[in-house]
């Protein structure tokens, strides 16, 4: 044994035992089932941006692009919102046939099994572009595409249940859900009580060795409808008929709903939004062990299959929900913001009005850019378990804060429910996204750090395992490789850290243009970052996963620089435009103030006041600015109160609704305004009234009609939407006749 080996990693060892957690099977199964991509540069202090710009933009086939054109129009034209969730409870039958004939069921599914074999991307965009008109008939095409059968047997299923289900699924034959929440354990899926017992029981007349299983979950998507759920269950063969193993652990599995035992069909009623969502509850509930998706093999490794196949429900289905919330927030509030006045001036040009109008255009642009690079990294057949967590609760938790902005801008307008008011659905089913595919408190301060240390940090995750290896010797050989190698990039990091702290100097591509000074601010706090986390790790240790407050703050670190790497790609993919600088250099001053301002509170916080000492003049936390100026945030709100090609490329594919629908009046308003603007403004400058300059001849006829036009566009828009009490009765049957007041007034003469 080398002098190394023996006096200097021999104490280290032994005391990294006792500090860092060793892994379980399980655990290590769990975690190793993602792939890590451009977090992993992040992490290592000194990102290769070579790697982050030389993937190719994701981009829609003809055939891709035709269905977003055509039935995806076509599908939305069919569902009217307010009707679905306040008179029927669902979509129209139309629609359901519609959604099977056309393969809406299969988008993920490839072509040699039935399906449409969409790109990840095409996916996103599918999603993205119902959501702009309707909640209910997103959820309902997104849920069959991203975790559930499909996907879990895309992955792991046997041959055998592919050539069976994969068709059927594909063509809306079989309408599947995934049942994973239990009615107690909530985000703790480890914590699961439904049970399920390998046994012998009678299957088609044959006796078979299969699971008889119990159990009772909620908050489960298309439940009521299903006919087939893919459910999550513990598994436990105390007869040792699978093997020698009495507790399996979690298993994933396939059961027909029109089995005995199995109960579905009651709802749930999340926040008014009326997709079918509901409970499914099973009791002696007899299958075969080869409906275990992947065969009995695939026994107890639930875990990790969840784990991977999440990426598609957290990278792909909400990232675009929100994405379509943010830009529909973008795309009516700028147009509001024109049109409306106050004061005899459009609201968009008040500074206060602004500010919010600035924060929705930055989401608009950072959800979408994250959305873009996350799903063409998942068309590169990575499976992101850490990015699709960033994605999941940075998207979601981004589309709350622009649909809060769009909501006060139009303050009256959006609170008045019924068919004009345009917001409402999405604010109304805000909190389903934050809360489904894993809490957004605990994927922000368990996972997306607590996970990413372990998996994209360049060595933690083989020192564990060097740790984890029973055999001592095996284990020490390996630790002590691992380990010098973290000591020498820590030490290189270190130097970077503080090298760049002080100097600005960070990596910075080569021809990286105008935006050359933004990847020299984000190397530098991408070396500061792995400085913290490695301290944070270090005086810590497994009490890390203990402090969420600080996991957490990392976590946004982290996310802050996936993003603003992102939003950098966007701009490269999009052609550069210089006029879309406002947009990129909005969301980089704000990043980087959260940047600065969650390792400050880190160092703060350590237990080891003596790292404080240490990090503060070595990485200058403080030195983050106060992001963005008034005149930024001014010229970004502008990026959506004019109309331009950089509004549009913001926004992006929205459906366009009817002409008299809310978004449809607005759209009309909107342009009539604009294009009636240079009219407007010789009124201003005349300081007369439009009735007044007619008659003066300032104004031909036909001038005169045409402001006339744009002010009763304005006013439709404007308008919102009244009930007769008859009208109130058909919606509320239960609702006591209001009093007659011609009579009441009769009885007072």
């Amino acid at each position: 044994m080398s002098f190394r080996k023996t006096y200097l990693t021999k104490p280290v060892f032994n005391w990294a035992r006792g500090v860092l957690p060793t892994l379980s099977d399980t655990e290590s199964e769990a975690i190793t089932s993602g792939d890590v991509h451009f977090e992993a540069e992040l992490f290592s202090g000194n990102p290769d941006w070579t790697m982050l710009r030389s993937m190719r933009a994701p981009r829609l086939t003809e055939e891709e692009q035709a269905f977003i054109d055509g039935l995806c129009r076509e599908f939305c034209d069919i569902l009217d919102e307010w009707d679905i969730n306040t008179r029927t409870a669902d979509l129209p039958p139309r629609a359901w046939d519609f959604l099977r004939e056309n393969g809406f069921f299969g988008m993920i599914i490839p072509k040699e099994h039935g399906g449409l074999g969409f790109s990840a991307y095409a996916h996103s965009e599918v999603v993205r572009y119902i959501s702009s008109h309707s909640v209910v008939g997103a959820v309902t095409v997104m849920v069959p595409n991203s975790l559930g059968p499909g996907e879990l047997i895309l992955q792991f299923g046997t041959e055998a249940q592919r050539q069976h289900w994969l068709p059927r699924l594909a063509r809306g034959e079989e309408l599947p859900a995934f049942g994973l929440t239990s009615e107690e354990a909530g985000s703790d899926a480890s914590a699961m009580v439904d049970d399920g017992v390998v046994c012998k029981g009678k299957w088609k007349g044959k006796t078979v060795l299969g699971i008889r299983l119990n159990w009772s979950k909620r908050y489960i998507t298309l439940a009521p409808v299903c006919t087939v759920l893919g459910l999550a269950f513990k598994l436990r063969d105390p007869d040792g008929l699978l093997g020698e193993q009495d507790e399996i652990g979690i298993t994933c599995a396939l059961v027909p709903t029109d089995l005995p035992g199995v109960e579905i069909g009651r709802r749930h009623l999340p926040s008014g939004s009326m997709f079918m969502n509901g409970p499914t509850s099973g009791k002696d509930v007899f299958i075969p062990v080869d409906h275990i998706i992947g065969g009995a093999e695939y026994a107890g490794r639930g875990w990790m299959m969840l784990m991977s196949a999440l990426a598609a429900g957290r990278g792909i289905s909400l990232p675009s929900l929100s994405a379509a919330g943010a830009a529909l927030s973008a795309h009516t509030t700028g147009a509001y913001a024109r049109i409306r006045k106050q004061f005899d001036l459009p609201i968009g040009l008040f500074g206060g009005v602004q500010e919010p109008m600035a924060r929705i255009a930055a989401h608009a642009y950072t959800i979408d850019a994250g959305r873009r690079l996350t799903t063409a990294a998942l068309d590169e057949g990575h499976k992101l378990a850490v990015i699709s967590a960033i994605m999941k609760y940075h998207a979601t938790t981004r589309m709350r804060e622009a649909i809060g902005d769009a909501m006060d801008v139009h303050s009256g307008k959006a609170v008045i429910d019924g068919r004009l008011n345009y917001l409402q659905n999405h604010y109304r089913a805000l909190p389903i996204g934050i809360t489904v595919e894993g809490a957004n408190i605990v994927t922000r301060t368990l996972i997306i750090f607590g996970q990413g240390a372990i998996r994209a940090h360049p060595y933690l995750l083989d020192e564990m395992q060097a740790l984890s290896e029973p055999d001592p010797d095996k284990s020490l050989d390996a630790f002590d490789r691992h380990f010098w190698a973290h000591v020498g990039h820590s030490t290189r990091t270190f130097f970077r850290a503080w090298w760049t702290a002080w100097t600005g100097r960070g990596r910075v591509p080569e021809n990286a243009g105008d935006v050359g000074p933004i990847y020299a601010r984000l190397s530098r706090w991408s070396a500061a970052f792995a400085v913290t986390a490695d301290m944070a790790l270090l005086t810590l240790g497994g009490a890390l996963k203990r402090k969420e407050m600080i996991s957490g703050r990392l976590g946004d670190a982290l996310s802050e620089m996936y993003l603003l790497a992102a939003v950098l790609k966007r701009w490269e993919d999009d052609g550069r435009h210089s006029e879309d600088l406002p947009l990129v250099r909005y969301a980089a001053e704000t990043g980087f103030a959260r940047i600065g301002r969650a390792l400050d509170e880190t160092i703060a916080n350590l237990p080891a006041r003596w790292v404080g000492w240490l990090l503060r003049p070595l990485l200058r936390p403080g030195a983050h600015g106060c992001g963005p100026t008034d005149d930024l945030t001014e010229a970004c709100a502008m990026m959506i109160y004019h109309p331009s090609a950089t509004r549009d490329r913001l926004i992006g594919q929205l459906h366009r609704a009817a002409e008299d629908s809310g978004p449809g009046r607005l759209a009309t308003a909107y342009q009539q305004v604009v294009e009636a603007e240079p009219l407007a403004k010789r009124l201003r400058d005349l300081g007369t009234s439009l009735d007044k300059a007619r008659e003066a001849g300032v104004l031909s006829d036909a001038e005169y009609d045409q402001l006339q036009r744009a002010e009763e566009a304005v006013q439709k828009v404007v308008a919102v939407d009244e009930f007769t009490p008859e009208e109130l009765a058909r919606l509320f049957p239960d609702l006591e006749r209001a009093p007659d007041i011609s009579v009441q007034k009769e009885v007072a003469e």
